[in-house]
């Protein structure tokens, strides 16, 4: 009992110190803690599954035997994190090529969308479920 809640705690970890990093603003501290999500999620997947049995076929042994879907699962999760892995080096390398570093720029879009917000006085108040005809683009009927 006491080696699974080490590993749950471990994967519990892995996982904080992962979504830390994928909250910082360069990609190859975003790529840190993705692959650091990845393997504490793998690593809740086996401590999950419980404790081992006998092989997944039924007959061989007298134990019961062990569920094969949680080391499946943790299979498919490998290919999947290095398919975002290569994603994120693929736009890191490129970011490096244009700009000489791998932060992720502010999007000027939203920023303008922001700004918007800011000076309309009607979107600080969720009360008011009215629409106001003078808002361009406004569908009106």
């Amino acid at each position: 009992m006491t080696a699974n809640l080490l590993l749950a705690v471990t994967a519990g970890i892995l996982v904080a110190a992962g979504v830390y990093l994928l909250l910082e603003r360069s990609l190859t501290r975003i790529l840190l803690g993705v692959l650091l999500i990845s393997n504490g999620v793998n690593m809740l997947f086996l401590v999950a599954a419980g404790k081992p049995g006998a092989p997944p076929i039924i007959g061989i042994s007298d134990e019961p035997p062990s569920d094969p879907l949680p080391q499946a699962m943790v299979l498919t999760a490998i290919v999947i994190t290095m398919a975002v892995a290569a994603f994120v080096l693929t736009l890191a390398y490129r970011s490096f090529q244009l700009d000489g570093h791998d932060e992720v720029a502010d999007d000027v879009e939203d920023a303008r969308i922001r700004e918007l917000a800011d000076q309309d006085g009607t979107s600080e108040s969720y009360e008011d479920t009215t629409f106001s005809t003078d808002i361009p683009g406004a569908v009106t009927e």
